[in-house]
């Protein structure tokens, strides 16, 4: 009989941080854009302020990665909590359009901090044969939290465009004490001086084919599910279906509804059948979907396809987590191989919006969508080569 154990604590205020989080930036991003406008720039400026928080999560990584191998993941953790609660409050503040860019740059810093060593706190407290299962709670925290957000965004706007960054400054000033005493005098996150725990380097992570797979996916996992879907799908909403921009926060639902209804499942399934199963299937699954968006030629076909792709990205999410966690291993420090995973979402975030919007704009939606979808897919090739991570020894069904 499969008999799952109970997750540490520790691992569970730090889902309950990821939702906090999750809920106050999806509380923030939709006024974001129309707050910036309000110092009288263009629209290349105002969407200027959301690529400099995700520039500066990229070029801020390694740093992050060698914070946390000479400080700790936890110190690490909450500084950048803290600069994310402050800088996002600061905002509220502000009187300029540069103002504003600085700031939400800062923020940008301290995301990739909370970020990277939030994982690496992940990975070091799962149970070898939990990692699954927990990817896939942490994965399911933030993506309620995200869907929340805008809802409750939506519910207070009537408190203006400078409300939000208050209320998430002071959420997550509230979080980051929570964590703190949870994990003041926690075992599981002892600093590395006093464990003299290994480092896996990023070279030494590189040199393995389920790394590099990974960072693969990784990419294709940013480009496509965080950049393109986001950017294209409401312009084909109004521009290719001439339906109200309204509508594309459904099809953005759907596709949350898609992924929030296998999550959990595959991240725990993973935990027995491999992570490989779920990684080709998923970033295949999740390809199909994405083309599909691009050849929609009414509203029910974009909603299929936007769910299709919710269910592939929500097979292969925690499967990519826990993989990368099995690469670690529990009796590792892996802050360089962490950053360097992180990185690759970052950079396909940052880049897949400019590069497939700029083949939309020259050929069509259905090209620009159909390569994002090749893109996914030969992820899905990559994991077909790359060794299981799983070790079988740990996936042991266990009797009683």
């Amino acid at each position: 009989m499969n008999r799952s154990k109970a997750l540490p604590a520790e691992i569970w205020v730090l889902v309950g941080s990821a939702f906090t989080i999750a809920i106050g930036f999806g509380l923030v991003a939709p006024a974001l854009p129309q707050f910036a406008r309000s110092f009288g720039v263009g629209v290349a400026a105002a969407s200027f302020i959301v690529s400099a928080f995700a520039l500066m999560r990229l070029l801020f990584a390694p740093v992050s990665g060698r914070l946390m191998q000479k400080l700790g993941e936890r110190p690490v953790y909450l500084t950048g909590l803290v600069i994310v609660a402050v800088s996002t409050g600061a905002c509220a503040f502000a009187q300029t359009y540069w103002q504003l860019l600085v700031l939400r740059s800062l923020g940008g810093v301290g995301s990739t901090m909370f970020t990277v060593s939030s994982l690496a706190l992940v990975i070091r407290m799962s149970p070898p044969t939990e990692r699954g299962r927990v990817s896939g709670v942490y994965s399911t925290s933030f993506l309620i939290g995200s869907i929340m957000g805008p809802l409750v965004g939506g519910a207070l706007s009537f408190l203006g465009l400078r409300a939000p960054f208050l209320i998430y400054c002071v959420a997550l000033l509230i979080a980051s004490l929570i964590v703190y005493v949870a994990l003041r005098d926690s075992p599981l996150v002892v600093p590395e001086s006093a464990t003299g725990m290994p480092v896996m380097t990023f070279r030494q992570g590189l040199a393995r084919p389920s790394y590099r797979a990974a960072l693969w996916s990784n990419f294709g996992n940013g480009a496509a599910v965080f950049g393109v879907r986001m950017a294209l799908v409401p312009l084909i909403v109004v521009e290719v279906l001439h339906r109200d921009a309204a509508v594309a926060g459904v099809a953005l639902t759907v596709f949350a509804a898609g992924n929030a209804a296998v999550l959990f499942l595959s991240g725990r399934w993973s935990d027995t059948l491999g992570r490989r199963p779920f990684l080709i299937s998923g970033t295949l699954i999740c390809a199909i979907g994405t083309a599909g968006l691009g050849l929609a030629p009414n509203l029910p076909w974009l909603l299929v396809a936007s769910a299709v792709a919710g269910v592939g990205s929500g097979m292969f999410s925690p499967a990519l987590q826990a993989a990368v966690a099995d690469i670690v291993g529990p009796g590792t420090r892996g802050g360089p191989v962490l950053a360097g995973y992180q990185m690759s979402a970052d950079l396909g975030t940052f880049l897949g919006p400019y590069l497939i919007g700029l083949l939309a704009d020259q050929v069509s939606y259905g090209l620009a969508l159909g390569v994002t979808g090749v893109l996914l897919a030969s992820a899905s090739v990559a994991w077909m080569i790359a060794p299981e991570t799983l070790r079988r020894k740990e996936a042991v069904v266990q009797v009683g």
